[in-house]
C-alpha cells in the first residue's frame, strides 16, 4: 500500500512538516510505501484565465500542479495536511486544491475510491473550520474519507511543538492505522469498487 502525505504549509520544515513525519513514520512501521510532497518546494501558480469552469480540457498553466496530481493518482491513500493561517486554510494549500480540482480532476475524477484523510495544525483557533474544508475537498473528489472517531487537529504549542499535543498525536496515529486497515481489507477482498457513472454533474450541464 502506498501512502502519500501532502504538506500544504508555506514553511517546508515547520509544524505541519513535523506532523507529516509522524504520518509517514507510522505508515512505514506498518509496512507501507510512503511519499511526501511539500508544496512549498513546488511551483503552484494561481490561475488567472477565468475559464476554468468552462474549458473542456485540463489547465494549461505550466507549473507543478499536474505532476502532483499524477502522484496522488499513483497512491492508494492521500493525507492532506495543512496549517491554520488567519483562521483559515493556508493560501498555498487553497491555491493547490482549487487548481488541482478545477484544472485537472473534474474531468474524470481519477481519485475516486482512493482513501483520504485530513490533518490540521495550528496554535489555538480555526482547526475545525480548516479540517471541514479539507474533508469537503476530499468528498468533492470522491475519495473514501477515513476517520478514527475524532478529527485530526493538532495544537502546535508546547516545548516539543506538535509532539506536545499527545491527544492530537494519538488521533493522528489512529487515523493512519484506520487508513491502512481499511486499505488492506479492500485489497485482500479483491472487490472492485464501483465508480459513479457521471464524471461530473453540475446544475444546468454535465461534462
Amino acid at each position: 500500500m502506498k501512502v502519500l502525505a501532502i504538506n500544504g504549509s508555506e514553511r517546508p520544515r515547520g509544524s505541519t512538516w513535523l506532523a507529516v513525519q509522524q504520518i509517514l513514520e507510522h505508515a512505514k512501521g506498518r509496512g507501507c510505501e510512503t511519499e511526501q510532497i511539500d508544496l512549498a518546494e513546488h511551483r503552484v501558480i494561481r490561475c488567472e484565465c477565468g475559464k476554468c469552469n468552462s474549458r473542456p480540457d485540463p489547465c494549461p498553466v505550466e507549473d507543478d500542479v499536474g505532476a502532483v496530481v499524477a502522484r496522488m493518482v499513483a497512491s492508494d491513500a492521500v493525507f492532506l495536511a495543512a496549517p491554520v493561517h488567519g483562521f483559515g486554510l493556508s493560501s498555498l494549500m487553497q491555491t493547490f486544491i482549487e487548481r488541482a480540482g478545477v484544472g485537472h480532476l473534474r474531468f474524470e475524477r481519477p481519485l475516486t475510491n482512493r482513501l483520504g484523510a485530513a490533518v490540521v495544525v495550528g496554535r489555538r483557533y480555526g482547526h475545525l473550520d480548516v479540517h471541514a474544508q479539507l474533508l469537503h475537498n476530499l468528498l468533492l473528489n470522491r475519495f473514501i474519507v477515513v476517520g478514527s472517531g475524532f478529527p485530526v487537529i493538532i495544537h502546535s504549542g508546547g516545548e516539543q511543538g506538535v509532539l506536545s499535543d499527545t491527544e492530537g498525536m494519538d488521533a493522528l496515529h489512529r487515523n493512519v492505522d484506520r487508513v491502512i486497515d481499511i486499505g488492506t481489507a479492500l485489497a485482500e477482498s479483491g472487490v472492485d469498487l464501483p465508480r459513479p457513472r457521471d464524471a461530473e454533474r453540475r446544475v444546468g450541464r454535465t461534462s
